[in-house]
């Protein structure tokens, strides 16, 4: 597995089973992985949770569940991907895992062939996710840098309209709209329209 990308990213181990912890730790690292290892859910709720990496836990532990912890992280807002293993007769528990947020879940016994391809689309999927996040945050940071004017030229522009339709709507000159025009696109930090749409949407506008 091909780690170059993310060196600080943490798979998180947890099950009451000592035996199971070793040998998942055991087959991470030797894929070059980090790995922290937990006997219990309250364990890892416990811990300052870094936000690279993933979770991979049983589902059946004294104290809380695959599923509870699943849940806990949720409501603590915590969004690293949740792996769920699970025997046969409780796959019904790890499907509603999976609808409450949960990444995946394993069948045991586990193929280590299987563990390591859902840590690995585990950590694609978390690393892609803080990259939308910071994404998200530097185009909503440019945005509160416009004036409410430049804000309603930036609106209209990014839904299609032309500079004439945008003088229009807001009862200005298409010359002092081009000027509105110009200090959006270079507050906005952005050379062309596409340029504009694409902020506009990672900031959850579009």
């Amino acid at each position: 597995m091909d780690t170059s990308n993310e060196p600080t990213a943490t798979v998180h181990i947890v099950d009451d089973d000592d035996g199971v912890r070793d040998s998942i730790r055991f087959l991470l690292e030797s894929e070059g992985l980090t790995v922290r290892t937990y006997h219990s859910a309250q364990a890892l709720l416990d811990t300052d949770l870094p936000p690279r990496g993933c979770v991979l836990t049983d589902f059946r532990m004294p104290g809380l569940d695959g599923l509870q912890l699943q849940s806990r992280l949720t409501e603590r807002g915590i969004a690293l991907p949740v792996i769920v293993m699970t025997a046969f007769a409780e796959v019904p528990a790890a499907v509603r895992a999976m609808k409450a947020g949960a990444m995946d879940f394993l069948e045991k016994p586990c193929d280590p062939t299987v563990i390591v391809e859902a840590v690995s689309r585990s950590l694609n999927h978390n690393r892609r996710t803080l990259a939308a996040t910071a994404t998200a945050a530097e185009a909503n940071r440019r945005i509160a840098g416009l004036t409410p004017r430049e804000r309603e030229v930036m609106d209209l522009l990014a839904t299609g309209n032309s500079t004439k339709e945008i003088a229009r709507a807001l009862g200005a000159s298409p010359r002092t709209i081009d000027v509105h025009r110009a200090r959006v696109f270079q507050k906005l930090q952005v050379d062309t329209l596409p340029d504009l749409v694409h902020l506009a949407m990672a900031a959850g506008l579009g």
